[in-house]
């Protein structure tokens, strides 16, 4: 038990490929799968997530409320919840100097046990928008876009932080031939917990990584502590409760993008600031932004580089904040779906789609571009 452990703890210490997609380039598409009532109610406490009525009259009518527990919990073909307590070594992560590339990442469990580590992937695309909300705090939307993918939703209450929902691609879990969704639940919940890609904490601190189309990468050399993508992510959630501490934390260490992807940052939090936190030329610059998708944002040479689609999706995501300053929780989820990827005709899915709520403290989560079904998850 304890050799599986690290061995696949190792892994995703350092695997960058969890942030780079979620499969291999493909023409199919999996399809999405709808549980019947009957084998809804057939879940109980002790095999998985507790699953209830909805609760509240101005979500989407078929949404299902999702209580985690630690059993692994599968909602639909790729997609599935589990909850964490206690401490997974974060801290320690942080206290010995983070980590500057995937490797150092992954020597920080090498200490304990050597093992080979694979790792591969390939670009992603993301949309993201923070509106005030109609009936009160605000709104932050998110969509994940790649091909069909596993992705896990973690809920965790961290020893020295604060608790917090996540969602991690699983797909790329591998550690010399080990296959991870065999490792028990609570293993799987603790490897996962260093490479979500988006999330909210207690808070209501909103965080999303989206990849930018660019030869660059980030490596800052300042003699901070460092941090990689996913682990900057992991720190957000644990540690800010808003958007400047998110920022002051982010400025003390340096940030090192994973497999060599320019990325940025999207934060947003409870009292409705949002910005957009890129790295030009290694420099840290800030820009106030409620949309946010796939090229650079802020001033100078750079802005603007990035795909064509994602300046469609951002103008569409742009016109829609302009026409509605105030949306409801289901208008957010209908503005993610206008920029998801059935609209582009392309073999990409949305993998995932969230409203999250930062009044509430709930994250509404769509897969698979099906927005009928809600799967509703609070942050205790």
């Amino acid at each position: 038990m304890k050799r599986d452990f690290l061995i696949c703890l190792l892994l995703i210490l350092g695997a960058a490929g969890l942030l780079s997609g979620c499969g291999k380039d493909s023409g199919e598409q999996t399809g999405t799968k709808n549980y019947s009532e009957e084998s809804q109610e057939s879940r109980t406490e002790e095999e998985g997530a507790v699953r209830e009525e909805n609760g509240k009259e101005s979500r989407d009518e078929n949404a299902v409320r999702i209580t985690p527990t630690s059993e692994i919990t599968e909602l639909e073909t790729g997609l599935s919840t589990v909850q964490y307590e206690g401490d997974y070594g974060f801290d320690t992560f942080l206290e010995q100097g983070g980590a500057a590339t995937d490797a150092d990442v992954a020597a920080f469990i090498t200490s304990l046990l050597a093992q080979e580590v694979h790792m591969e992937g390939n670009p992603f695309g993301c949309s993201t928008l923070s509106v005030k909300n109609r009936d009160g705090g605000y709104l932050f939307g998110r969509n994940f876009d790649w091909n069909a993918c596993s992705g896990l939703i973690v809920s965790v209450r961290p020893e020295n932080g604060y608790a917090s929902v996540s969602t991690v691609n699983t797909d790329f879990v591998q550690a010399g031939g080990l296959d991870f969704l065999k490792l028990p639940n609570q293993m799987q919940a603790i490897v996962s917990l260093y490479a979500p890609l988006d999330g909210m904490n207690e808070k209501g601190l909103a965080v999303s990584v989206n990849m930018i189309q660019d030869s660059a990468s980030i490596n800052q050399n300042t003699g901070k502590p460092d941090i990689t993508t996913t682990t900057a992510i992991r720190l957000l959630l644990d540690k800010a409760a808003n958007v400047e501490e998110a920022l002051e934390l982010l400025r003390q260490y340096d940030f090192h993008s994973s497999m060599g992807m320019m990325v940025h940052l999207a934060l947003a939090d409870a009292d409705g600031r949002s910005v957009a936190v890129e790295y030009v030329d290694h420099e840290m610059i800030v820009t106030e932004t409620p949309v946010i998708t796939n090229f650079y944002l802020a001033d100078g040479e750079k802005q603007g580089i990035g795909s064509a689609q994602s300046h469609t999706r951002y103008e569409i995501l742009t016109q829609t904040l302009e026409e509605h300053r105030e949306m409801t929780e289901v208008e957010v989820r209908d503005a993610l779906d206008s920029v998801s990827k059935d609209n582009f005709g392309e073999f990409e899915s949305t993998e995932w789609s969230i409203v999250m709520n930062q009044e509430t403290k709930e994250m509404i989560y769509y897969h698979r571009e099906d927005y009928k079904t809600a799967y509703v998850i609070s942050i205790e």
